[in-house]
């Protein structure tokens, strides 16, 4: 048996110069970064939101007044607050402001159906909700299932002039311009009066590394989601990891804040590294191919996270020639695969990094991320300081796989959460050992690197072969005419299962089923190669962007149903 990577940790000798292959994490709970950038950059800008400025002065001070505001509401150490809002300065305000309280922040996706924020809200046992006006027809249809005492209810310009001529068009809609009529009734607070009745201090709450900062539910993409309990010293140390791998500057970088803070990936990447860092960031609510265009082009952010699909959308935007790309220096995609095409195409147009990172919502999330400046081999990259990474058999967990050999790819570090909120059985399944069972198979070269093969539910097997989808799927991105592919396994009476890829082609190209089989002949064996191919306008995602195989897969299985005998 090959010596376990675990033992081993060769991937340290490949770090680039200036990474570290240990950190040391401050005894501190996960606001003190805020408290500490606001003490040392009190007049550096915090936030951009169009054409208004929060330093990190104001910005600290009002997390205070909102922490204070929420200890009015009776909330204190442990409660649970859910932030029902986009990319704006108030969910950097809620959601230090609820940890200053003491309580604990419940990211909530802006997209949601009344039905999944009640459930979600119902599952936490939250008893505040944060929520954006314009959202509030869905949080009252949701009150009576989410149990929630107190909904606070902001607009997207509480704090800033009206919008004249800028980049958000969600602010275009007359009906984002207008306050939602709320009903006046206890428990019913709206953002100005409730921050402006709130006292200018929080009462002390003393927090600490194992107290419970965050419920990130996992995104449902497998299944029904469930809340990952992340610790301040878990989200602590998965910044500062990210803030060392990305070497970035303190009070220098401006982050481009499009993808969401929701998210656990545009919490830590995005918003948690920032503050860390006294970086300035510049919030977008959500995703607009042409508004993040113009702000790269008039804010000149130097850190761009983000997910394959908005690069895959600036990389074929057939006007991109008018834009200015070049202030963004280093961007570390996550949440799905980064095929080699789209980050060569980026880095061609920006002159940046462009690099695949891997996480998942129980590591807070980060585990590992090619060097930007380093050597980058295919794949997902190295390990983070201070992060264990085993690849194990696929039957029993129990063994070393050999170099060069897929296995399950098991996490142990500082950022691992501490389980799954009142589901200790099935904490159980993913936590042995203190080793977090990711469920995502991949291979480790010598020197380290690692590359995700696919998702162990993902695999799959057709007439005894296992099949991965990101092998076939990296293949198809190679081909010049293809924007997007996702490849599912669907049901086969003969093979048990069988190949099925979905295509989205690029604007302007024609691409036939036949063209791309024999593209995928010359690249793929026999059992690999999809045998059936169907082209789409576009596909289904999750709001930042990961590939949703589960609908697909629904799909595949509704119409079988539909065309079995009765």
């Amino acid at each position: 048996m090959t010596t376990s990577p675990a033992t081993a940790r060769p991937w340290t000798s490949h770090y680039e110069t200036g990474v570290p292959a240990s950190l040391t994490y401050p005894d501190a709970p996960l606001h003190h970064f805020l408290e500490a950038s606001a003490a040392k950059h009190p007049d550096r800008v915090a936030t951009r939101f169009f054409k208004g400025a929060i330093t990190y002065r104001q910005l600290n001070e009002l997390a205070d007044r909102f922490a204070a505001g929420l200890q009015s509401l009776g909330v204190k150490k442990g409660d649970r607050v859910a932030v029902f809002l986009p990319n704006t300065p108030q969910f950097i305000i809620a959601f230090y402001g609820t940890l200053k309280a003491g309580a604990t922040v419940v990211p909530t996706n802006p997209l949601y159906t009344a039905d999944e924020l009640g459930r979600q809200v119902k599952d936490s046992g939250a008893t505040v909700v944060v929520a954006l006006s314009r959202f509030w027809p869905v949080v009252n249809a949701a009150r009576r299932t989410m149990g929630a005492k107190n909904i606070i209810v902001t607009n997207i310009k509480d704090y800033f002039p009206p919008v004249t001529k800028l980049l958000f068009t969600l602010a275009k809609e007359k009906k984002d311009g207008h306050r939602a009529e709320l009903p006046n009734e206890p428990g019913i607070h709206a953002w100005p009066a409730f921050m402006a009745a709130a006292p200018a201090k929080p009462a002390a709450v003393e927090s600490k590394p194992a107290d419970l900062a965050v419920l990130q539910y996992t995104g449902g993409t497998t299944g029904v989601p469930k809340g990952a309990m992340l610790s301040h010293g878990n989200l602590v140390a998965n910044a500062l990891q990210v803030q060392a791998w990305s070497r970035a500057k303190d009070a220098e970088e401006i982050m481009l804040g499009a993808i969401p803070f929701f998210h656990v990936y545009g919490l830590t990447v995005g918003m948690n590294m920032s503050v860390a860092s006294a970086a300035t960031m510049v919030l977008l609510p959500r995703f607009d191919l042409v508004d993040v265009l113009k702000t790269i082009t008039h804010d000149r952010p130097t850190l761009f996270p983000g997910v394959p699909t908005m690069y895959v959308a600036i990389n074929n935007y057939k006007d991109i020639a008018k834009y200015d790309l070049r202030s963004v220096k280093a961007c570390i995609s996550g949440a799905a695969p980064l095929p080699l095409e789209v980050s060569r195409a980026f880095e061609s147009l920006s002159g940046g990094k462009l690099v695949e990172g891997y996480g998942l919502s129980e590591a807070s999330p980060v585990v590992s991320s090619n060097p930007l400046n380093g050597e980058r081999r295919e794949g997902i990259g190295l390990p983070f300081p201070d992060t264990e990474v085993r690849l194990v058999d696929l039957d029993t967990g129990e063994h070393d796989v050999e170099i060069g050999k897929p296995g399950e790819l098991i996490v142990r570090g500082p950022q691992v959460m501490q389980g799954y909120w009142q589901r200790p059985d099935e904490t159980a399944k993913v936590i042995r050992n203190g080793w977090l069972f990711t469920g995502d198979i991949a291979v480790m070269d010598p020197d380290g690197y690692f590359a995700i093969v696919d998702r162990k539910k993902d695999m799959i097997i057709a007439s005894g072969f296992n099949i991965y989808p990101r092998e076939v799927e990296e293949v198809v991105y190679a081909h010049p005419k293809v924007k997007e592919a996702v490849v599912v396994g669907i049901p086969d009476k003969y093979r048990g299962e069988t190949v099925k890829l979905y295509v989205v082609v690029k604007e302007g190209e024609t691409l036939t089923a036949e063209e791309l089989s024999a593209f995928c002949k010359e690249k793929l064996t026999n059992y690999k190669r999809p045998t059936q191919i169907e082209f789409r306008q576009s596909l289904p995602k999750t709001m930042i962007g990961k590939m949703l195989r589960r609908v697909l897969l629904e799909e595949e299985l509704a119409k079988a149903k539909e065309g079995a005998p009765k």
